[in-house]
């Protein structure tokens, strides 16, 4: 059995946050984290209690951590679960899982490409024609879709700003409708399969495919064919659901006020449907750990199909994005895996292909869609996979 040491820590007093570039969430190589020798094969416990100590921060008000090496495994947790109250964060909380929601649409795809429900050389067209228009001439295979080589342009969303969407934050953008606004764009002017371009919209297609085949609806299905599988019973779907169900960390957007200061609001309520197949799950860093776990050991796709999963799109200049994952280098070691953010909650799963090292973490970071520096996160990432 492997050693294991669980840390709590919490900070009771409510920081003044100054306004600048604050956390973002990524799945990319952490900063050079200084040497270890190479036989130490656990964490580095004492790097991962710095990495979370001080929360909250105005970079991040909780954070959640898991990280499993050959040596031994490592939780912790740090924050608040609330400003108001300054509770510790809760160390088993529910969050929204972002962009990992990915994960589960591209294995529950695999799943029935396995059972022969699905064809991933086939066009797409075929399969949906209802939705697609004439002006996409070139056959958009569901491979396409798992890689993100389709070239369909991204559908419409509720508001292109913070305070826009923050507005519309109970109302309901349903899949069909974002999907039918990125038909109605075209294609793209390149070929399907010649370059890699992250979009939600793959996912959300991926959504309706899934729908479509099976008769049944996405959450069931992959609630069916990955969550159940996995382990995952503290993992849903919420809908039109604004809530968090279950114990949860309460998130917070910083902005800016006009005379240069920042104020945190809250933004833990938030009707995220529109995200749906490609980002409106919620989950737990444990059943996330189990979904790395299960899904690498061939426990839930099988193979050949699971190879999908660790294999990037040839001939397509700088792609690093597989069906469902990314591939990033740290150390010489090659990681796999997927980041995820909503406001207010970002978050990371990854490990290497044989499960020698893995990371789940979910910060509550106060500025989670930003593309700036993201200290926390850097933080957890350089700790744990140096």
């Amino acid at each position: 059995m492997r050693a294991r040491s669980h840390a709590v820590l919490a900070a009771s007093v409510v920081l003044a946050l100054a306004a600048g570039p604050l956390a973002a969430p990524a799945f990319a190589a952490p900063p050079a984290p200084a040497s270890r020798s190479a036989d130490q094969r656990g964490p580095d416990e004492e790097a991962l209690r710095a990495a979370v100590a001080g929360l909250p921060n105005q970079y991040a008000t909780a954070a959640l951590v898991r990280v499993g090496t050959p040596g031994g495994d490592w939780h912790g947790s740090a924050g608040v679960r609330d400003l108001a109250s300054g509770r510790p964060a809760h160390p088993d909380a529910r969050f929204r899982a972002g962009s990992i929601t990915k994960v589960v649409t591209a294995a529950t795809v695999l799943r029935l490409a396995a059972q022969d429900e699905i064809d991933l050389d086939a066009p797409v067209q075929g399969y949906l024609p209802d939705l697609f228009t004439p002006d996409f001439e070139q056959p958009v295979s569901v491979r396409h879709l798992l890689n993100h080589t389709s070239g369909i342009k991204p559908g419409d969303g509720l508001g292109d700003d913070f305070a826009e969407l923050y507005s519309h934050r109970y109302e309901t953008l349903t899949p069909q409708q974002v999907a039918a606004s990125a038909i109605a764009k075209g294609p793209e002017d390149f070929v399907p399969g010649t370059r890699q371009q992250y979009l939600n919209i793959n996912y959300t297609i991926l959504g309706l495919l899934i729908e479509k085949v099976t008769g049944r609806s996405y959450a069931s299905e992959a609630t069916r064919l990955v969550l159940r599988p996995a382990g995952m019973h503290h993992t849903y779907f919420p809908g039109t659901d604004p809530r968090i169900r279950g114990p949860h960390n309460r998130g917070y957007q910083a902005v800016e006020r006009p005379d240069g200061t920042t104020r945190l609001v809250d933004v833990t309520e938030w009707n995220q449907a529109d995200r749906w197949a490609a980002g409106d799950m919620i989950s737990t860093t444990a059943d996330l750990e189990r979904l790395l776990t299960k899904l690498f050991r061939g426990k839930i796709v099988p193979q050949p199909e699971l190879e999908e999963m660790f294999t990037t799109p040839a001939g397509v200049p700088g792609a690093d994005r597989s069906a469902g994952l990314e591939c990033r280098e740290v150390g010489g070691q090659v990681f796999w895996g997927k980041s995820g953010s909503r406001y207010g909650y970002s978050a990371v799963v990854a490990g290497t292909r044989d499960l020698s090292r893995t990371l789940v973490y979910s910060v509550n970071s106060t500025d989670a869609k930003s593309a700036g520096p993201k200290p926390v996160a850097d933080a957890i990432a350089a700790a744990a996979l140096q």
